[in-house]
C-alpha cells in the first residue's frame, strides 16, 4: 500500500534493471577478475619466498620471461622448499591458463551483447583496452540513465565527501559509493595520462575502429588529461590524489562517448 500510494504521488525513483544477458557478461568479467586476483596472489606468495631466501632477481621488469625462468633456475636446498617453489609456479602457469580462457570468452561473447558498440568506442579512449570497457560497462551497465556526468561520478564515489557545519565547508576525499570494480578500473587507466598525448602502434586499430566524433571525444579527453595531470604535480599534489580527479574527469569523456553512440543507434 506504501509503494502504490508513492507511486501516485510521483515520489518513486525509476531505477535500470539488468537482463539476463547482462547479468551473464557481468559474472564472466567478474570471474576474470577473481582469476586475475589468485594469480597475483600466487606471484606474491613466490616473491615473499625468495625474499625469506635472500634470492634477489637482478633484471628490472618481473614476471616476463626473463624472469620466470630465473625462478626456475633457482636451486634451494632442502626438498621441502623446492616442492613448494615447483607448486607456486604450478599455480602460477595454471591460474594464468585460467586467465587466458577467461578473456578469450569475454572477446568471443562481446559482438553478441547489447552495448557492444559502446565497448569497441570505449576503446579509443587512453588507458581503456576490451577488458578495461567490458569491465565498466558491465558493473555499471547502462549509462544513459544519468542525465549529466555529475550524476555518473557521484553513482561510482569519485566525488568528494564534505562535513558542513553551518557556514563551515569541509571537504574530505572522494565518498568511494557504489561499484568499487568500475571505479579501480578507471583509476588505473588514468595512471597512463601522466605521460604525453600520443596515440601508440597497437593502440591505432581501436582508434580507427571508433566513429569520427568518438575519435575527436578520445583525442581531446587525452590532451586534456594529460595536461592536467602534469598541472596537478606541479602544484604539489599526490600521484594518488592526481589519479584520481583525473580519474573522475575520464568518467565524464565515457559519458560522452556512450551518449554519442547510444544517440546515434537510437537516431
Amino acid at each position: 500500500m506504501s509503494l502504490a500510494r508513492l507511486a501516485r504521488a510521483g515520489e518513486l525513483t525509476a531505477v535500470w534493471v539488468p537482463d539476463e544477458r547482462h547479468e551473464a557478461m557481468r559474472d564472466l568479467s567478474r570471474s576474470r577478475q577473481a582469476a586475475k586476483k589468485d594469480l597475483q596472489g600466487k606471484r606474491q606468495q613466490i616473491s615473499s619466498l625468495m625474499l625469506r631466501l635472500g634470492r634477489y632477481y637482478p633484471g628490472k621488469k618481473t614476471w616476463g620471461p626473463a624472469h620466470m625462468k630465473w625462478l626456475m633456475s633457482q636451486k634451494l636446498e632442502y626438498r621441502e622448499q623446492r616442492m613448494v617453489l615447483e607448486e607456486l609456479l604450478q599455480g602460477i602457469r595454471q591460474e594464468g591458463e585460467r586467465v587466458e580462457r577467461l578473456e578469450q570468452a569475454i572477446r568471443e561473447a562481446v559482438p553478441e551483447w547489447s552495448l557492444a558498440e559502446v565497448v569497441t568506442a570505449l576503446q579509443a579512449m587512453r588507458g581503456i583496452d576490451l577488458i578495461a570497457a567490458v569491465v565498466i560497462l558491465a558493473e555499471i551497465g547502462d549509462l544513459s540513465r544519468f542525465q549529466n556526468p555529475r550524476e555518473l561520478m557521484g553513482y561510482l564515489g569519485l566525488v568528494p565527501s564534505e562535513s558542513s557545519t553551518g557556514d563551515n565547508v569541509k571537504r574530505g576525499g572522494i565518498t568511494k559509493a557504489g561499484n568499487g570494480r568500475a571505479r579501480r578500473i578507471l583509476v588505473e587507466a588514468a595512471w597512463s595520462y601522466r605521460y604525453p598525448p600520443r596515440v601508440g602502434r597497437q593502440k591505432q586499430p581501436k582508434v580507427a575502429a571508433a566513429p569520427r566524433r568518438v575519435r575527436e571525444i578520445a583525442w581531446k579527453a587525452q590532451t586534456r588529461l594529460c595536461r592536467r595531470f602534469r598541472s596537478l604535480e606541479r602544484k604539489g599534489k599526490l600521484r594518488t590524489v592526481v589519479a584520481t580527479a583525473v580519474a573522475r574527469e575520464l568518467l565524464a569523456f565515457i559519458w560522452a562517448i556512450n551518449r554519442e553512440v547510444m544517440g546515434t543507434r537510437q537516431a
